[in-house]
Formats: C-alpha cells, structure tokens, sequence
C-alpha cells in the first residue's frame, strides 16, 4: 500500500512539473509572406530572440502567408478577438482605429523611413498618440514616403491627373484627389491584379512592396516623390500580454520598441536602396526624382490637404504641431 501511494505521489508529482514546464503558447499572425523582407528582417528575429531570452516561460509560434487569416484589413480583429495574440497591422487598412495615425499619413512630412519610424516609435511609446490601450506594442515602424508606379509614363506629377490611382488610406487618398487623379482604395495584395486587369492606372507604394508583392511585375514607370508614409505596427492583445509570467514579459519588452525600430530601420532601409537601384540599372524601366522646383510646385496640393485635415478638429492640429516638434527634435539631433 505504501509502495502504490509512493508510485501515485510520484506520478502526480511527474504531472504538476510536467504542467508547470510548458510555456504558454502565442500565436503570431502574419497576413504576408514568409519571404517578406519585414518578415526576414525584423518579426522572425524578434520571435527568436524573445523565445530564447524567455527560457521555456513563453513560445511564440508565427503564422506567416496568411495561416490565421488573410485579410489585411481583419488584422487588428483577430488581434482583440483572440484569433492571434500578435499582428502585423497596418491600421490605415482599419477605419476607425488606432485614428490618430492619420498624422503621420499626411504628405510631406518626413524624409524617409528612419525619421517616420523614429518618431512614430517616440509619440506612441510616450503615450502622446492614443489609441493603443487594448494593445501591448511591439514594434512601430513608418514606411519609406509613398511615390507613384504605373504602366504608362510618369515624368511629371501632372501625368497622373484624371488616372485611377490606388491609394492605401484616406489621407493618402486626399492627396492624390489634390494632385488631381482619382483615388482607389484597396489593400497591397489586390494591386498587381487590378493593374493588370486596368482597373487601376498605377499605384503609390514604396519600394519594398515594388518585389515583395509582385507589383514590380506589372509596372515600368516609377516617380518618386514624397507622399506620405503609412505607419505599420507588431501589436499585441493587451490583456494576453498581461497573463504572461514575468519572464515572458520581460522578454517581450526587453526586444520590443527600440529593438525592432532599429532592426526595421536597418534591414527595410537597405532593402529599400538596392530595389531603387535595380529598378535604376533596368533600360526598360523610367525612374524619375523630381526636381526640387518639382517638388515645391507640389506644396500647394499637399498644403490643402494638410490645412482640411488640421481643420476637422483641434486634437489635430494638437497633432500635427506633436509631429513636427518631434521631427525637429530628431533633425537637431535629440
């Protein structure tokens, strides 16, 4: 009898270490591909780095290709929803939220993709851009400014008046309504289709989407001015992160932020310069940068488009000074 109480005792105690030793599972979802360069160069790094630093607490498992689901614009839904713990959002594909990065999407502002995720990264971490609180964020990231890609030549911006164009948000779509096209909303994965099928013209993008969606395939003409940026986020369920055990945590903040705003800055920065002089080294392709008169005959359209968003209320034009103070804070060297 003493033998079978000591196996039982044994067994159970197997069991509670056993149960005790499994970490908690998280899924990360992941709409685009696996061969993505964000997917390469930032999220499976920070998913390895987080899971070795948690020792056994957390697994963090991705679910690239669109596993959990393939709608870019349902990302944030399955977040909340419990469908994924982890998403890559693009929040201008979600009316409605995370609204306050309307800012960033406003033409004109930043240099290039290290200034626009730098202060991205800054304004939302210090909680001075709302709309986060039921996410725990794990990297924001602000694309390269937005240029135009079409079949037909761009030489200049006044090629693109009367096209069908498609835009990636509403502000970016006030943009191209200034400069005189016509805008089509619709997510990146939609594009190379509608262009073949000449339901759009062209497209705004920046380079990375140019290969990494196929669009490159179906374009030869390439105008890079600077429209917007478009702010992308690895965001998690708030209420998931604050279920981890401490070490899972900890392991998330500690790769978090300014972890993945360098690696972002680095790898899609690169990235983004060799697929700008590829297209640059193919004789069948027509790169255009404007001239600086050029891009200073553009200020009027993207100043109504600025003047009409700051109008609509005065959080925004509480905003829009937030943004400018912190890109001026970055180009003086804070």
């Amino acid at each position: 009898m003493k033998a079978l109480r000591f196996v039982l005792a044994a067994l159970f105690a197997a069991a509670a270490a056993s149960a005790v030793a499994q970490p908690t599972k998280i899924k990360f979802a992941v709409f685009t591909p696996d061969k993505e360069q964000t997917f390469l160069t930032v999220m499976k790094p920070w998913t390895e780095a987080v899971n070795k630093d948690a020792a056994g607490a957390i697994e963090i498992d991705l679910f690239p290709n669109g596993a959990l689901g393939r709608s870019p614009l349902q990302q944030a839904q399955m977040v909340l929803d419990g469908v994924a713990d982890i998403g890559w959002i693009i929040a201008s594909y979600t009316p409605g939220r995370c609204q306050e990065n309307e800012v960033f999407e406003l033409p004109g502002l930043f240099r290039d993709l290290q200034e626009a995720t730098t202060v991205f990264t800054r304004l939302v971490l210090s909680g001075k851009i709302k709309g986060y609180d039921d996410f725990c964020p794990i990297g924001l990231f602000g694309t390269a400014p937005y240029s135009l890609h079409a079949r037909n030549p761009i030489t200049s911006i006044n090629d693109i008046k009367g096209k069908k164009i498609r835009s990636s948000g509403a502000i970016e779509g006030e943009t191209l309504k200034a400069l005189g096209a016509v805008p089509i909303g619709m997510p990146v994965t939609e594009v190379p289709e509608a262009i073949s099928r000449g339901t759009v013209d062209g497209t705004t993008s920046h380079p990375s989407p140019l290969f990494d969606f196929g669009i490159a395939r179906v374009t030869n003409s390439h105008y890079f001015t600077r429209l917007g940026i478009v702010p992308l986020a690895i965001l998690m369920n708030k209420k998931k992160f604050d279920s981890l055990p401490p070490a899972g945590q900890q392991a998330i903040r500690k790769y978090s932020g300014e972890w993945t705003a360098v690696r972002f800055n680095k790898g899609i920065g690169d990235y983004n310069d060799s697929l700008v002089k590829q297209l640059q080294a193919d004789p069948k392709r027509k790169v255009v940068f404007p001239s600086q008169a050029e891009l200073d005959a553009m200020q009027p359209a993207f100043r109504s488009v600025i003047d009409g968003w700051t109008a609509k209320s005065p959080r925004n034009k509480e905003l829009l000074g937030l943004v400018q103070s912190e890109i001026a804070a970055l180009r003086s060297g804070k």
